[in-house]
């Protein structure tokens, strides 16, 4: 990232390059410090981090030697996840079920967001979000009334900057360290983005598959815009016709319609096909009404908001990551966001030497 790393020790600090070597740093600190400072780091900048622990800790500790801490302890992170990825494709078998977990429904959402990326430019970190699947009453703004809607609870996240294969794999070891296997019923949800399916056929085939509600209503949104002009009548009543007939599930019918439309009107035709064929390609994950009845959340929210976490982090103003940098931090920021941040550093701090 782009903050002015200088190589001079922490006010205060008396160790050796060879003290480094050795791998003393953290019993100069302590143990619990380095903790609270790879533990920062996944929350606020380097630089934040220093004034945090000088004002609120009364530890003077540098933001290089902040980010040394999280170069090490990323990189053990980033083993653990890898030796789950392993763990989780040697087994033949579904890994066995803790008897105090009661069985239930289970979901997985992935969606993307872009980090800058020094000498490579914006590049989309993908995230995954694997979660129970609860029922929770919620407020009807139309009846008045308080019904029983499916929620995600108890979520968990991976993130990947890069292709889909491996963060295909890391998103299902995550999912088997979930107990997928054993979850009586499971449900996918993406964006409609092509290379979302692709992963959920490799390794979800069997869960059911919804498009998020709200990008399919974007789409819908933007159909209406292309007919009939931005914000007019025209649009929003026919918007608020296909949306109902969307949310109870006849979207070949709107196909259709919108394919006349792109006869009837040959100057829009590209765009209104182009909305036409989102439709007709996401025709059977459109089944909104039936879901939600069967106590199904039909919003990829949990997803689209780990994503808006990760940004928070990765893109403050001026920010500009290196690819080990942004790294060696992604898997701190997830067991932040995962709630598991201690467990993982006892997984770290315990761990053999290689």
């Amino acid at each position: 990232m782009r903050e002015a790393i200088t190589t001079a020790p922490a006010v205060g600090a008396v160790f050796s390059p060879l003290d480094e070597q050795m791998k003393l740093w953290e019993k100069h600190w302590s143990e619990q410090v380095a903790k609270q400072a790879v533990w920062l780091s996944g929350l606020v900048t380097y630089s934040q981090v220093e004034e945090i622990m000088r004002e609120v800790g009364q530890v003077d500790i540098s933001r290089s030697s902040v980010w040394r801490r999280v170069e090490r302890w990323g990189e053990k992170f980033q083993e653990i996840e890898a030796k789950q990825q392993v763990k989780a494709y040697e087994l033949e078998e579904p890994i066995p079920i803790d008897p105090n977990r009661s069985l239930g429904r289970m979901g997985a959402a992935m969606d993307g967001t872009m980090v800058h990326i020094r000498d490579e430019g914006w590049k989309e970190l993908k995230v995954g979000c694997v979660f129970d699947v609860v029922q929770r009453l919620h407020y009807d703004e139309h009846t008045q009334e308080k019904i029983e809607l499916g929620s995600a609870t108890n979520n968990s996240y991976v993130a990947h900057l890069g292709g889909p294969e491996r963060f295909g794999r890391q998103l299902w070891a995550e999912a088997r360290q979930r107990f997928w296997m054993h979850a009586e019923d499971s449900l996918t949800i993406g964006d409609g983005a092509l290379w979302i399916w692709n992963l959920v056929s490799e390794h979800f085939y069997d869960s059911h598959q919804l498009v998020d509600w709200y990008h399919a209503s974007e789409h819908l949104a933007e159909a209406a815009r292309i007919l009939y002009g931005e914000g007019t009548p025209a649009a929003r009543r026919w918007y608020r016709r296909w949306e109902t007939k969307l949310y109870q599930g006849h979207v070949n019918k709107l196909v259709k319609a919108l394919k006349r439309q792109a006869t009837k009107q040959p100057k829009k035709s590209e765009d209104i096909l182009k909305q036409s064929g989102y439709f007709h390609n996401n025709r059977r994950r459109m089944n909104y009404l039936e879901m939600r009845s069967e106590g199904y959340p039909i919003g990829s929210g949990m997803v689209e908001s780990a994503a808006k976490q990760y940004k928070a982090r990765f893109c403050g103003s001026g920010m500009r990551w290196s690819r080990k940098g942004a790294e060696r931090l992604l898997p701190v920021r997830s067991a932040i966001l995962s709630n598991r941040f201690d467990k993982m550093w006892c997984r770290a701090y315990n761990s053999p030497p290689n």
